[in-house]
């Protein structure tokens, strides 16, 4: 069985130094797993959060949750229904954030692909789709939130690439060129936006028992090898990579950008 992690404490009223009062943030793929655990940790703290999924169902729910979460704060949430490969659609929903919010400070590129197959039978095209999905769906939303953010003289763009961006295995490399390239892209950013009150920064998750992950957390193998190949031994919650999404939001990051932050019990840091 995963071990119990410590109990989350974003229910509580923050401190200044990572309130989030007044921002408002838009997360992708915050349907489920890792995107909603950080959607409700910004709510939490304060921010009015627009959820983005495919799903309205889903979705529907989700802003339930966010809610919920904000209700002590005074933070919000929305949803926001499109799909990031659109570039139409996706452009619309910034507009729409700020026709309804009047800002944008928090844009949190959470989706993402995988496709694991060896390099003799990925066809090219595939590598094309995650490519798509994994790092230009990010440039864009990227370029789109920076104008209003610019004009603000502040905003926060957090990029979830992965711990297979600065490490690889075999079977899954197109997976790892993305992450790599969204990691480079976030320092590129960081560079370029700095100037303008804009920090990029990215996360990179570990093993997380999410929804996607159902199959290998059930796996008795999986977690016998997890305990021998992380410092912690386990998986993570995904509860456990809210504080990373909170910390880089806010002004306890306020001198942080071109950084990865990587959440992942110790698997970098342990051989």
């Amino acid at each position: 069985m995963n071990p119990s992690p410590p109990a989350s404490a974003t229910t509580t009223v923050p401190s200044p130094l990572f309130a989030l009062h007044g921002r408002v943030a838009l997360v992708t793929g915050a349907s489920r797993g890792l995107g909603l655990a950080m959607a409700c940790a910004l709510a939490a703290h304060g921010a009015t959060v627009w959820l983005n999924g495919r799903d309205a169902a889903s979705l529907a729910q989700a802003v339930a949750q966010a809610q919920a979460a904000g209700q002590a704060t005074g933070g919000g949430a929305h949803a926001l229904p499109f799909d990031v490969t659109d570039e139409a659609a996706a452009s619309a929903a910034v507009a729409q954030v700020l026709a309804r919010s009047g800002r944008l400070d928090v844009l949190l590129n959470n989706v993402g692909q995988r496709r694991r197959e060896p390099l003799d039978r990925l066809p090219t095209q595939a590598l094309r789709e995650l490519l798509e999905t994994n790092l230009v769906c990010a440039w864009h939303l990227c370029r789109e939130a920076a104008r209003p953010m610019r004009a603000q003289g502040f905003g926060r763009i957090i990029n979830v690439t992965s711990i297979a961006g600065p490490i690889a295995r075999a079977g899954d490399a197109a997976y790892t060129t993305t992450k790599g390239a969204l990691e480079a892209m976030t320092r590129a950013l960081a560079a370029e936006l700095g100037p303008q009150g804009i920090n990029v920064n990215a996360i990179a998750p570990g093993y997380f028992a999410t929804e996607t992950n159902a199959a290998m957390v059930e796996d008795a193998q999986t977690l016998a090898w997890l305990r021998q190949r992380s410092a912690l031994g386990r998986w993570g919650e995904p509860a456990e990579i809210a504080g990373a999404a909170v910390f880089l939001a806010s002004p306890a990051a306020s001198y942080v950008t071109g950084q990865v932050l990587v959440v992942d019990g110790g698997y970098l840091a342990h051989f």
